[in-house]
């Protein structure tokens, strides 16, 4: 049996309760580089144990919708932030602890320009670039032990949502 999701768009209120929505809004922090570049400084909670940062760079196959959303995981040592390096929508998928495993997912379609960003442990699904290039930052914990716990549904859950045009 398949359960179902709607994605809705993402925004940084209904998003909080699992990370940061990486975008710029409003007027800049401060203004860089003779007054042509605005700094939107600090928009993540960076969180990482017995490591460091480091970026890496991500090339995943599209998906499309509607997407069978068999599997999450969560990174108990550290945040994970996915920036896209393109102008495309991607789907995102989050879902809140429930005794050591995901409860019901909860789904975004994130617009070009967002990026976000898991706080430590969060459960996420895989990354879902909904049309190509699948081309993505990734700034995460780097160091020993395993830091990725993945929890398969016995039920998939089939996520919905309007589709890139």
């Amino acid at each position: 049996m398949t359960r179902s999701v709607i994605a809705r768009p993402l925004t940084a209120q209904h998003f909080a309760a699992f990370g940061d929505v990486l975008e710029v809004q409003g007027d800049p922090d401060k203004l860089i580089n003779q007054g042509l570049c605005g700094r939107h400084h600090d928009r993540a909670q960076m969180d990482f144990s017995a490591g460091r940062a480091g970026i890496s760079l991500f090339d995943a196959q599209p998906r499309s919708l509607p997407f069978v959303l068999e599997m999450m995981e969560r990174h108990p040592d550290g945040s994970q932030a996915f920036i896209p390096m393109h102008q495309n929508p991607y789907l995102v998928a989050v879902a809140e602890d429930a005794g050591g495993a995901p409860s019901q997912p909860v789904a975004f379609i994130a617009q070009p320009g967002q990026g976000v960003n898991y706080h430590r442990n969060i459960w996420h699904g895989v990354l879902c670039p909904l049309a190509p290039p699948g081309l993505f930052a990734v700034v995460d914990r780097i160091g020993d032990g395993a830091n990725l716990q993945e929890h398969w549904f016995d039920d998939p859950w089939q996520i919905t949502g309007d589709a890139p045009g």
